[in-house]
């Protein structure tokens, strides 16, 4: 049965959470849950994407906290509290286990709720800034984020979908200065705690993306990936990086994307390790 329906809200742990839910149910299948990046929100980084994944599956896509229609409220932002946020919207819409497609920091939420409730977890697509350790983003990147402001971005697609979406777009500068310091005061995961997650992962970056390319590989092998596939089997990571591609412009490549992105939701899960 087709369900398009937008605007709906929740009362998630003191916010009024955003979400809308589109595509079909299918029995055999789990719904796809949409993350998005910082300082962004569905349209910007799902547009695309979103049509042809409800083809073929319910998806349930939110917006965080201070993020596109979710009203902000007087915390900061944490990934512990948007993966807990995420699981309780869940919870209400009575999802037990879905696959989580995540742009940027939507994969670090996806990341740990696989950590913080694994049998929510089935599968985790992260698209673009795929990291573990705050060392694994290139220098230049944390410095220019050190001394970022609202009025850096001004007249950038985020700042103006946020003008046009947000329940008050006065509040831009308290998402930006929210966002830079999730990023700065972020400690990341231990590599221990990274080969804790069992959620077969795949991970898309760009070439030219924000993360050194070799953080990513070594991410990719504590997710289980980096084995000799025709002797042992396919591995439950799986890891690709799109060539003359940056971290904007990585979720840009629908075509490239959609070509992985159901193949690996749909492929049978692998046998317990």
């Amino acid at each position: 049965m087709s369900n398009a329906a937008a605007g709906r809200r929740a009362a998630v742990n003191g916010l009024q959470m955003d979400h809308e839910i589109h595509g079909i149910d299918r029995d055999a299948q789990p719904p796809i849950v949409l993350l998005h990046g910082a300082m962004s929100n569905l349209d910007t980084d799902f547009g695309k994407l979103l049509p042809a994944l409800a083809q073929s599956r319910r998806v349930i896509a939110l917006e965080q906290q201070g993020h596109g229609r979710t009203a902000d409220v007087d915390q900061p932002l944490s990934y512990e509290r948007m993966a807990d946020n995420t699981a309780e919207l869940l919870r209400q819409l009575q999802v037990v286990n879905a696959d989580f497609v995540c742009y940027s920091m939507g994969g670090g939420i996806a990341l740990e709720l696989a950590m913080r409730c694994p049998g929510l977890v089935r599968k985790i697509v992260y698209i673009g800034g795929a990291a573990f350790d705050p060392q694994g983003f290139h220098p230049e990147l944390r410095e220019a984020e050190t001394a970022m402001t609202a009025e850096d971005l001004a007249g950038t697609p985020w700042q103006q979908a946020y003008a046009r979406l947000a329940p008050n777009p006065d509040a831009w500068p308290a998402l930006v200065a929210k966002s830079r310091d999730l990023d700065l005061t972020w400690r990341g995961w231990t590599p221990d705690q990274l080969r804790s997650v069992k959620a077969p992962t795949l991970i898309i970056n760009g070439d030219a993306d924000i993360v050194r390319p070799e953080h990513v590989v070594e991410m990719f092998q504590l997710l289980g990936g980096g084995v000799a596939g025709d002797l042992r089997g396919l591995p439950r990571a799986q890891l690709a990086i799109l060539p003359g591609t940056t971290h904007v412009t990585v979720i840009e490549r629908t075509d490239w994307l959609l070509s992985m992105i159901m193949p690996f939701l749909d492929a049978p899960m692998p046998p317990p390790e």
